[in-house]
């Protein structure tokens, strides 16, 4: 079964930047599609960004409206690895940020259901 492993969370000041990285324990298929989403306290957990291919050749990404312009999805397959990178952080950024995988091309941010495999989560704190 695909484990997946977050890291890279931690504290940053506002306007900071943070990378967070999510490997899996075994090749991700092509198709699958990776994402990112976060839970803050008190509050229901949100998607904030995925990726996709439907060939292993070009990719797709889409993201949440709140973190658009500010974070940058990318995927190396090759090291199993995920990377969500975070810059211009604002203290509503604060979450304990997820990584997940949905065995099909093209979920979304909007459809966690659909995502199988789930990571333990990451905390991001931003705060002054």
């Amino acid at each position: 079964q695909l484990q997946l492993v977050e890291s890279g969370g931690g504290s940053v000041q506002p306007g900071g930047s943070l990378r967070l990285s999510c490997e899996a324990s075994e090749i991700f298929l092509d198709y699958y599609t990776i994402g990112w989403f976060r839970q803050a306290p008190g509050k229901e957990r949100e998607g904030v960004s995925c990726i996709s291919s439907p060939d292993g050749i070009v990719y797709s990404a889409e993201y949440a409206d709140s973190v658009k312009g500010r974070f940058i999805i990318s995927r190396d397959n090759a090291k199993k690895t995920v990377y969500l990178q975070m810059n211009s952080l604002k203290p509503e950024d604060t979450a304990v940020y997820y990584c997940a995988a949905g065995s099909a091309y093209g979920l979304g941010i909007n459809t966690m259901g659909r995502y199988d495999y789930w990571g333990q989560g990451t905390q991001v704190t931003v705060s002054s």
